[in-house]
């Protein structure tokens, strides 16, 4: 089984007028259906993008800014991590996603490192 990243962004905005925000149990449902279905590792939403903080490094001197690092008009607001027998499952269980309607969601796989650590291995030992 291979795990997945469902990142769910939500527009600056809100939903556009007409569509309500899904109420917090429509995220509690869905939350135990990962459960039920044996796909949830963790979970998370996340607090809001003013209250975030970036981080760079520059000409070796470490910026500190207040805020997001660039301004959008979609902010990442929380995340699921799944592990699904493939992309097509991971992809069902995003199309439920109850902001769906008007957000939107990224579905990426998570990088096993065990691989990367063998790759890594055999083009040391070929060089």
């Amino acid at each position: 089984m291979s795990q997945y990243m469902l990142l769910i962004y939500r527009p600056v905005d809100g939903p556009p007028a007409g569509q309500p925000e899904p109420p917090m149990e429509a995220w509690f449902e869905y939350t135990r259906s990962l459960q039920d279905a044996g796909a949830l590792l963790h979970s998370a939403p996340l607090q809001s993008v003013e209250s975030a903080t970036t981080v760079r490094a520059r000409d070796g001197e470490t910026q500190i800014t207040d805020g997001p690092f660039a301004e959008t008009k979609e902010f990442l607001a929380g995340y699921y991590l799944l592990e699904c027998p493939d992309l097509d499952a991971a992809l069902a269980h995003a199309a439920r996603v109850p902001n769906i309607h008007y957000g939107s969601t990224e579905v990426r796989p998570v990088m096993e490192l065990g691989a990367v650590g063998a790759a890594s291995q055999e083009a040391e030992a070929a060089s």
